[in-house]
């Protein structure tokens, strides 16, 4: 997707990330990648859905950490498992 439409995104709220309950990092086991891997990932802007291409930082069996940039801006955020593809 391109930088203009996702800035056009980023105005429709914050990004969402998933909470400390659900991640429930003090249970589930941790890993942290020291070379992240190019994925495809479903992020929310306030309500609005998008696919960014993104990295893959951190994941419990449950869930994925993120990074990706817009611009010169850096994101981050959990999101579910699901949300996530291996990049093509």
């Amino acid at each position: 997707m391109s930088d203009r439409v996702l800035e056009r995104t980023i105005a429709q709220g914050p990004l969402q990330t998933l909470t400390r309950a659900e991640l429930q990092l003090d249970l589930l086991p941790c890993t942290t990648d020291p070379r992240p891997r190019p994925v495809r990932a479903w992020v929310r802007f306030g309500a609005t859905p998008v696919q960014v291409d993104a990295e893959a930082c951190m994941w419990t069996p449950r869930a994925v950490a993120i990074r990706f940039r817009v611009g010169t801006r850096e994101y981050r955020c959990w999101v579910w498992t699901n949300a996530v593809d291996p990049a093509p």
